[in-house]
């Protein structure tokens, strides 16, 4: 079985290589007038790198958690040199300014991602990341306002398996909003999945996946149940949203998804779908009881799913090194 250890290196020299690289680049931009900034590095003088925003947000994320987590199989001071650069006070006021421009930027899987950066900076024993959570409280401060407000307007989840998928990113916001001590945050969001998840019985999984997915709408909505779920509830409320997991049913959600075509950038998000499968089987396992006969169906089925997509995270091309190696590390340290 692979450990982090043994990659970290690797991903970490490919984080560090994507954060410095500025183009290609997919600006998500409302150009509202002639002469608009319109340059990657001038939009975003702190996420400008990996080929879209989102992406270099848990890129930084990721340098954090390998300089926490595995510091001696990293290279310390090449990733505090690289997020000096760009986790600064003057960058995150310009990145603050436009989102509060653009309201709707990013949400909710950018929001979740900046939020779970600066939960990990927070956490991070490096001293140097002191700077970097103290240059980052403004970008959460806005995120927080921002999703509170959509959580008061929104009318219903978006279900599918990309980016916009709302159980994953508030999932993501509620864990690291528990550390940023977001505790109105936090709240709503439990309230919120309740209403919109907590009667959901026999999930069509079978449908999945798309073809560009990398997320399952099943497991990311299971995930986020089982965070904000009481421990003695969440078994029977997984019996009834998905009841053929013990029998490793239904086969489509329990197989790897293949590839064909590694230079799709849309296709290769299946390479991403089985690591974030990967990491919350694992997730939905610890979070059962002990002798549950589910256990060792998810914890197989991960395995799986890892070998499948493993060896893909680097070297492919661009299109998927930008991003892989950070649900990659998700899916081995679950």
């Amino acid at each position: 079985m692979t450990t982090i250890s043994e990659v970290a290196a690797r991903y970490a020299r490919v984080a560090v290589r994507n954060i410095g690289i500025e183009f290609p680049h997919a600006t998500q931009q409302v150009v509202r007038w002639p002469g608009a900034a319109s340059r990657p590095r001038e939009l975003h003088p702190a996420f400008h790198g990996s080929y879209d925003w989102h992406s270099c947000v848990h890129m930084h994320w990721l340098l954090v958690r390998l300089l926490s987590d595995v510091p001696c199989e990293v290279q310390p001071e090449q990733i505090r040199g690289t997020l000096d650069c760009t986790l600064t006070g003057r960058a995150i006021e310009t990145e603050v300014a436009y989102l509060r421009a653009n309201p709707s930027f990013e949400r909710p899987y950018g929001w979740a991602w900046a939020f779970a950066l600066a939960a990990a900076c927070e956490r991070c024993p490096d001293p140097a990341a002191r700077s970097w959570a103290t240059a980052l409280r403004p970008l959460v401060d806005t995120i927080e306002e921002l999703a509170l407000g959509w959580l008061d307007r929104a009318v219903a989840p978006v279900r599918h398996g990309v980016h916009a998928n709302t159980a994953f990113g508030l999932a993501i916001l509620h864990e690291s909003g528990s550390t940023l001590a977001r505790d109105r945050l936090v709240a709503v969001i439990g309230k919120r999945a309740a209403d919109w998840f907590g009667d959901d019985r026999d999930y069509p999984a079978s449908w999945e996946p798309s073809g560009q997915d990398f997320l399952s709408p099943a497991l990311c909505e299971a995930d986020l149940m089982r965070r904000i779920l009481p421990a003695e509830e969440f078994p029977g409320w997984l019996t009834g949203f998905l009841p053929g997991l013990a029998d490793g049913t239904p086969r489509a959600l329990f197989t790897p998804a293949e590839v064909n075509d590694a230079s799709d950038g849309h296709q290769a998000h299946l390479y991403g779908l089985n690591l974030s499968r990967a990491w919350q089987f694992r997730l939905l396992a610890a979070g059962l009881p002990t002798g549950d006969s589910r256990t060792t169906v998810l914890r197989e089925t991960a395995a799986r799913h890892l070998d499948a997509s493993l060896p893909h995270v680097t070297r492919k091309s661009f299109v998927s090194d930008h991003w892989l190696a950070t649900f990659a590390f998700l899916a081995l340290t679950a």
